[in-house]
């Protein structure tokens, strides 16, 4: 069964490594990669001896262990990554607040900390008391979750600098059920100061201790670089009799990791209410910035949250030099900035870096005369968004490539809020699906 898999990001690697590892025939599984070089999302890139991930930080944790030893063991084993404690905070206004928020009440200032603590303890009141249904508003959800006071003082306002839209716009899908619910004890202890932890289902991570966390995918990459066709653009796919045609090649099968909204451009044939559900699936892009810093001594920090307009437009900064000496030249640091946009808008200017610094500076994270460069990347695809119309316009798409025969695997391939083990754990089960379908055939 000749196979073609299109996109050479983690999703499209890893399927690839599986099946051959598997048994699969070498010579017939082909990937397609536009970009001159694997990695997607997991892309990294070094200015200088400074090292970043180009769509936004990346870190390495899963629940499935036995997919986390096979991606460290990719890229070198478990010697060649780093080990760390994640400490995040937010910084809300000159103060940092422990994370997640709810745990941290007691950092904040007296009357926010009672605003938050009043709100917290009447949501949990109302749904202990019979409110039980999951609103199907992101805004509404969180009042719901959380009470009127963390909405007003952190929620509302980082959410609306990440996702860029009205929250009422967005649906409550991808956090009813993700997110912990913070024992109300916690949040308790929190607001009077005792320390409680929350998430700690990543309490500890993983990085590459050179390379970024695209080591990850140049070590998946290590033994299929053979089967992988770079700078080849997908431009067409049609069918040809039982199999597919891929540009000006023939295939039994294709797997696709591309995005969605491109399905139309790509695919022949796609009836027009499908194109059109495919077209109006919502998204983010993302803007990274790194920011290259004369300081020997970070702060110990892992991320950071920036909900304030006036920190500027980044929402999240990573130190990226604490997750691996490797990132930075010794002596040195870095931040790595995440500004997000409106898949389909215009992506930001150069002048967005001045921006970013300004508010970094008015944050109190660092003086301007420390920053040495920056250098900034843009992807177009960087998150789902999960507007109310998401769930049906991904089901209508998939049922059609399910109908035409056509496989589609990865976070935007599927529209799937997955990270990299998630999408990893995907790929070894379609590698399965496919090894043994190979084998019927």
């Amino acid at each position: 069964m000749k196979l073609a898999i299109l996109g050479a990001g983690v999703s499209g690697l890893a399927l690839a490594r599986f099946l051959i590892e598997g048994g699969f025939p070498r010579d017939d599984v082909h990937l397609f990669e536009a970009a001159p070089e694997v990695g997607g999302l997991c892309a990294s890139k070094t200015v200088d001896g400074f090292t970043y991930d180009v769509a936004g930080g990346h870190i390495l944790y899963s629940k499935d262990a036995a997919a986390m030893q096979w991606m460290k063991d990719c890229a070198g084993g478990d010697a060649a990554f780093a080990e760390r404690d994640r400490k995040t905070k937010i910084r809300f206004e000159d103060r940092w607040v422990h994370y997640p928020f709810e745990n941290g009440l007691g950092d904040l200032p007296p009357r926010a900390n009672f605003e938050c603590l009043r709100g917290y303890v009447e949501a949990w009141m109302r749904r202990n008391g019979g409110d039980t249904e999951t609103p199907a508003a992101f805004d509404a959800w969180v009042r719901w979750r959380f009470g009127d006071g963390i909405a007003k003082h952190f929620m509302d306002p980082y959410n609306e600098k990440v996702w860029k839209r009205e929250l009422a716009a967005l649906s409550s899908d991808w956090v009813a059920g993700r997110v912990p619910d913070a024992p109300v004890d916690d949040v308790l202890r929190g607001s009077v100061g005792i320390r409680t932890e929350g998430y700690t289902h990543q309490a500890v991570f993983y990085y590459p201790e050179r390379g970024g966390f695209q080591a990850i995918t140049d070590g998946i990459a290590s033994t299929v670089h053979d089967r992988v066709r770079l700078s080849t653009p997908v431009e067409r796919v049609h069918r040809r009799g039982d199999g597919w045609r891929v540009n000006d090649e023939d295939f039994d099968l294709v797997v696709s990791t591309l995005p969605l909204t491109d399905a139309p451009r790509l695919f022949a044939d796609v009836p027009a209410d499908v194109a059109r559900a495919m077209a109006e699936l919502e998204f983010n892009s993302i803007t990274c910035i790194l920011v290259a810093l004369d300081r020997a001594e970070q702060p110990d920090y892992s991320w950071i949250y920036l909900p304030h307009a006036s920190q500027g437009p980044a929402n999240r900064v990573t130190y990226m030099s604490n997750y691996a000496a490797g990132n930075a030249p010794a002596g040195q640091s870095s931040f790595l900035c995440e500004v997000t946009h409106p898949g389909g808008a215009p992506a930001p200017g150069p002048k967005i870096v001045d921006e970013v610094l300004a508010g970094l500076v008015h944050a109190g994270l660092l003086a301007r005369d420390e920053v040495l460069f920056c250098d900034l990347e843009q992807r177009r695809h960087a998150y789902v968004v999960f507007d109310h119309g998401y769930a049906a316009r991904r089901a209508l798409a998939l049922e059609w490539m399910a109908g035409q025969g056509l496989v589609p695997l990865g976070r935007f391939g599927r529209f799937e809020y997955d990270n990299s083990d998630q999408c990893v754990i995907k790929a070894r089960a379609l590698a399965a699906e496919l090894a043994e379908r190979a084998t019927i055939g």
